[in-house]
């Protein structure tokens, strides 16, 4: 193999491993922002648990995050809870934040 060949696959190998990366930081933010949501509406531990679940499922309906911002939004507004999407935004960034973090520290 030449060196162009070899800087060619490690870059492919980079980017493999940075989409993986960036997918599992969205999939722990998404089930962050669930339970924060759960928590919101009062639902118990095993509620919670399968309510986060259900929010990270939400985020394979469409590109971009307005599809979990949607359900997030229509179940705490069918759950009676005053919230507004702008909320729920700060909450996603805030916990795309803490996503990182958590998966950096799992890493070692």
């Amino acid at each position: 193999m030449t060196t162009f060949d070899d800087r060619a696959k490690a870059f492919e190998t980079k980017y493999a491993r940075d989409q993986e990366m960036q997918f599992r930081i969205i999939a722990r933010r998404n089930r962050l922002l669930g339970h924060w949501a759960a928590k919101l509406m009062g639902l118990t531990e095993v509620e919670a648990e399968a309510y986060a679940k259900d929010v990270v499922r939400a985020d394979f309906e469409e590109a971009g995050d307005d599809d979990v911002v949607r359900k997030i939004l229509g179940d705490l507004t069918s759950a009676g809870v005053e919230c507004e999407e702008s909320r729920i935004r700060e909450a996603l960034e805030h916990k795309a934040v803490e996503a990182r973090r958590q998966l950096i520290e799992s890493l070692g």
